[in-house]
């Protein structure tokens, strides 16, 4: 029987993957930061651990960018978040990508502004290469209003070999806003950052993939234990939102653990549900089609191809020998 909700979040989140979120961010951050992880929100947790893996499905700059404003700092319940990058003679830094305001709903930002390094707040920070956090910018000289006067923003430098390539701005119109959480999560969003942008300029190879991945750990408890591939409606989609990763990452994931694509590799397992299920006396009376139904198959056609595929000959032959 496929396990329940509840009898699921119990067995695995609880027992099999402790701390899933944090084992699943890269190993980009030092032993002390990654204590620091560790002791974050859940929450928090969620969203890098989402944007992570949804990085496999970006291949250009300006992707990346807004992948980061819209599905990443959107969940942080901002009212505002800019990212500047250096133009290419690097004389100002100009805004690529925005939440907010700034684009109206479309990836499309309306009047970009430019800032020349070392002015405003935003350019101080690329000057410096040192985050801001302002509780009232009305107290700094240096602030320079973009589409709308806020009262706190906060800004980090993001990097490229040591290098400053850009800048994460985001301003509200509530004193005091930003905390320490959304520092050190800004702080981190900018280092993935980086490892993206270093994987579409060819400086920087992928991160290995082995049968230690947590996400891999949990999909295979979901098939093995809560046998959830009976499920005749089960795929890629359905999957990735129980692992809270993106599709493109989990079809990667399947692809190079276990050759297979992610179709097969679900099929692996109905097949063999199916084959214990030919051989068991208590299924004597059960039809071809009937086990493969149980075993979460949708049509006798898929099965017997699945079935010949795998083992080489048909259910029928199987069940005789």
């Amino acid at each position: 029987m496929i396990l329940t909700k509840k009898e699921y979040s119990k067995s695995n989140r609880q027992r099999v993957l402790p701390n899933f979120e944090v084992l699943s961010l890269p190993s980009l951050f030092l032993e002390k930061e990654r204590n620091i992880v560790q002791n974050t929100l859940p929450e928090t947790l969620t969203i890098l651990s989402y944007f992570a893996t949804s990085l496999f499905e970006k291949n250009n700059v300006s992707n990346i960018l807004w992948d980061i404003v819209e599905n990443c700092i959107s969940h942080l319940h901002l009212e505002d978040c800019v990212i500047y990058m250096f133009d290419k003679e690097r004389q100002y830094l100009i805004q690529k990508a925005a939440y907010g305001n700034k684009n109206n709903g479309e990836k499309k930002i309306v009047s970009p502004i430019k800032i020349k390094v070392g002015n405003g707040i935003v350019g101080h920070v690329a000057a410096s290469g040192n985050y801001q956090c302002f509780k009232d910018v009305t107290s700094d000289s240096n602030y320079i209003i973009d589409d709308a006067s806020r009262k706190s923003e906060l800004a980090v430098p993001i990097f490229m070999d040591g290098t400053i390539i850009g800048v994460l701005d985001s301003e509200h119109s509530e004193n005091n806003f930003f905390t320490n959480e959304h520092i050190f999560t800004f702080h981190l969003i900018a280092k993935l950052t980086e490892k993206k942008l270093k994987q579409v300029y060819g400086n920087y190879s992928n991160c290995k993939v082995t049968e230690d991945n947590p996400y891999y750990k949990e999909l295979e408890f979901l098939m093995k234990e809560a046998k959830i591939y009976r499920d005749p409606k089960l795929g890629l989609d359905s999957v990735s939102k129980k692992l809270k990763i993106s599709s493109n990452y989990l079809s990667q994931l399947v692809n190079k653990l276990t050759g297979k694509n992610f179709a097969d590799y679900i099929n692996t397992f109905r097949v063999e549900d199916a084959k214990l299920k030919l051989r068991n006396i208590n299924f004597i009376n059960y039809t071809i089609i009937g086990i493969a139904l149980e075993a979460g198959f949708n049509s006798k056609s898929t099965f017997y191809s699945a079935f010949k595929k795998i083992t080489g000959i048909s259910p029928s032959v199987y069940r005789k020998i």
